[in-house]
């Protein structure tokens, strides 16, 4: 959500425009992600250089509305605050954190939930390719939760989790 709310950032808007065209925006000036995301994951060599150009101008925007948003979080007494995020590694965001859960499910999951919300195999596979390998977030997590089950067994997983967060917290 973070990210989205930084495309919307005029000086950001006005950057990638003058890096990409007008191609990246809808009808009302708006960033059209899909138009950008077609882009920033295109096959190498022009792909990964758009994307580390749209990182670089986004990830430190996004780290820092992130630390404002967890500051007024414990400001307000929120017991946790979780940030979901696919390249939480890559962009240094894990010092944000205290704890790190990876959310494990198999790969014929994982597409079938993304071509669900729309994408498909191609977009699929671009994106997880240019992210943070599976096998390194998977290594790089305290916790991991497997996702490949029911939404039931998810939950139930979450909660035991939670459960176990709040009351470690108690005890700090």
């Amino acid at each position: 959500q973070a990210g989205h709310m930084v495309l919307e950032h005029p000086d950001v808007q006005q950057a990638l425009g003058q890096q990409f065209g007008n191609e990246i925006f809808t009808a009302d000036d708006q960033i059209d992600r899909r138009a950008l995301a077609r882009l920033v994951f295109a096959p190498a060599p022009k792909g990964p250089a758009k994307l580390a150009f749209l990182e670089q101008l986004t990830h430190p925007r996004i780290g820092a509305m992130l630390e404002q948003q967890i500051a007024a979080a414990r400001q307000a007494g929120a017991p946790a605050v979780v940030l979901d995020a696919a390249v939480m590694l890559k962009a240094g965001w894990r010092r944000l954190c205290d704890h790190v859960i990876f959310v494990d499910c198999p790969r014929p999951l994982r597409l079938a939930r993304a071509t669900a919300r729309g994408w498909n195999e191609a977009e699929f596979t671009e994106r997880e390719a240019a992210q943070t390998s599976l096998d390194v977030k998977r290594r790089a997590a305290d916790i991991v939760i497997d996702n490949s089950q029911t939404e039931i067994d998810t939950e139930r997983q979450v909660t035991v989790l939670w459960d176990r967060l709040l009351s470690h917290s108690k005890h700090l």
